[in-house]
């Protein structure tokens, strides 16, 4: 039994841009605070800095834009 007509699959393309940019960020970052850090603790500290940088950046961006 055949439906006939023929069907196209519609295709969606999607992009990671953003997790790419923001993965290396992340790892520039954490390399940064934690080959800065003077013990374990601090480390850890850059590590967790490393997470959260971009939140800072963005919240700066939209201050000096009036946003």
């Amino acid at each position: 039994m055949s439906h006939g007509g023929n069907k196209t699959k519609k295709e969606i393309h999607k992009s990671a841009t953003s997790g790419t940019v923001y993965a290396f960020g992340f790892l520039g970052a954490a390399i940064y605070f934690i080959s800065t850090a003077t013990g374990f603790w601090m480390g850890v500290l850059g590590f967790l800095k490393a997470i959260v940088w971009p939140v800072f950046l963005v919240y700066e961006a939209f201050k000096h834009f009036g946003m």
